[in-house]
């Protein structure tokens, strides 16, 4: 009889032996592929955060490999937090605009004049983050700032593909631009903002509605590490921060290859750059090349890439790159120089850096005024990191 009671314990032993192998592992090898520039502060710090969300995702795979859940699921039930409960300062309801979820946050003190309006887009690679990874965030700003703050839980990849997310947010702006005399809002204050992908958001949105004259102009926009385009993944950030955390250079590939297809096929075309054909990339070359990153951006192990073409195959599943809504670097002047004040902040250990400078000379060149803030020692998702009580960074305070 006792060998009943033994097996089990053994079998229990040997999966959970193999299963702390197997996290030990996973975790050897993405520190090993992985580097903390001297440069952030608090560089322990950043490795922890780094090493849970390593641990996370090794668990989320097992989970898929066994058939519980998919990775994406468990990563999404992990990440997504839980409801702060009420706010002294703030009127806080869910609602829905045009069919898209989204949280309200209105400060409670009564104002002699109408405020202004502030619809976030949260980030998350378009996959990843709702109404709650962004809660503390946009509890934060509607505080500090004494906004409306409207948080849109637009559909995620890659259950919902591009233009799903960008449609989203889109039409909740619309609905609210059309409404803000419910929320106590002047209309011709209202602003759209995002980090990361949400800054990619943003800035589609903004461009969308920079010709519309059937509301009043957009006050401003707001895009905090944003993600613009997607031609060129070896530009000086993209190769001198490809290791970095908490984005590595094959994630922003990733996700932005899920939003577009629900897939990732041809990721390795899109990481060399031989997914779109020269001379389109010719094209697109007065916006998006390393010629237009100042010199100070280059010292740090850039080397020059070499123009590849690609197959039509290839192009085929890609050419939605070339969209503005997608990849909104890519708009044409007309559009630009129509957009309203910005304000862009980048990170110096960020792959996305680059898409952020490029898109302020942008900017700048078509005549729009431009409030550019750089964290020296700052990474990608500093700023969500305030989320945590004791994982948050000085920079992103």
């Amino acid at each position: 009889m006792a060998v009943l009671y033994i097996l089990p314990v053994l079998f229990l032993a040997v999966f959970l032996g193999g299963f702390i192998l197997l996290v030990i592992g996973a975790i050897n090898f993405h520190l090993s592929n992985s580097e903390i520039p001297p440069g952030v502060n608090q560089p322990v710090k950043l490795r922890i955060v780094h090493v849970i969300l390593i641990i996370t995702a090794v668990v989320g795979k097992i989970l898929e490999n066994i058939g519980i859940c998919s990775q994406v699921c468990f990563l999404r039930y992990v990440q997504g937090g839980k409801t702060l409960g009420m706010d002294p300062k703030l009127f806080i309801k869910n609602l829905r605009f045009e069919k898209v979820p989204v949280r309200i946050y209105q400060p409670k003190a009564p104002s002699a004049s109408q405020r202004r309006g502030v619809m976030f887009f949260h980030g998350g690679g378009w996959v990843f983050g709702n109404l709650e990874t962004h809660e503390k965030l946009c509890r934060f700003i509607a505080r500090e700032s004494e906004s409306v703050v409207v948080s849109v839980g637009y559909r995620l990849a890659p259950e919902h593909k591009y233009p799903a997310a960008y449609e989203d947010c889109l039409n909740a702006t619309i609905h609210f631009m059309r409404n803000t005399e419910h929320y106590g809002v002047d209309p011709a204050n209202v602003i759209v903002c995002g980090d990361s992908a949400g800054g990619n958001l943003a800035a589609a949105v903004s461009q969308t509605l920079a010709g519309r004259s059937d509301f009043p102009k957009l006050r401003a926009q707001i895009l905090i590490y944003p993600g613009l385009q997607a031609l060129d993944f070896n530009l000086p950030s993209y190769q001198q921060n490809q290791g970095v955390p908490l984005l590595f250079r094959e994630h922003a590939a990733f996700f932005v290859l899920k939003y577009l297809n629900g897939h990732a096929l041809h990721m390795r075309e899109v990481l060399e750059g031989s997914h779109i054909p020269i001379d389109i990339k010719l094209n697109y070359k007065k916006w998006v090349s390393p010629d237009n990153i100042p010199e100070k951006f280059k010292v740090r192990g850039y080397k020059p890439h070499v123009l590849l073409d690609c197959t039509a195959e290839v192009y085929e599943t890609v050419k939605r790159f070339c969209d503005p809504n997608l990849c909104p670097l890519l708009a044409e002047d007309a559009i630009v120089h129509q957009l309203p004040e910005s304000f862009i902040l980048t990170c110096e250990y960020d792959v996305l850096r680059d898409d952020g400078l490029l898109y302020k000379k942008r900017l700048e060149d078509n005549g729009v005024r431009v409030t550019w803030y750089h964290l020296e020692d700052g990474f990608h998702g500093i700023i969500n990191s305030c989320s945590s009580d004791w994982l948050s960074f000085p920079a992103g305070k």
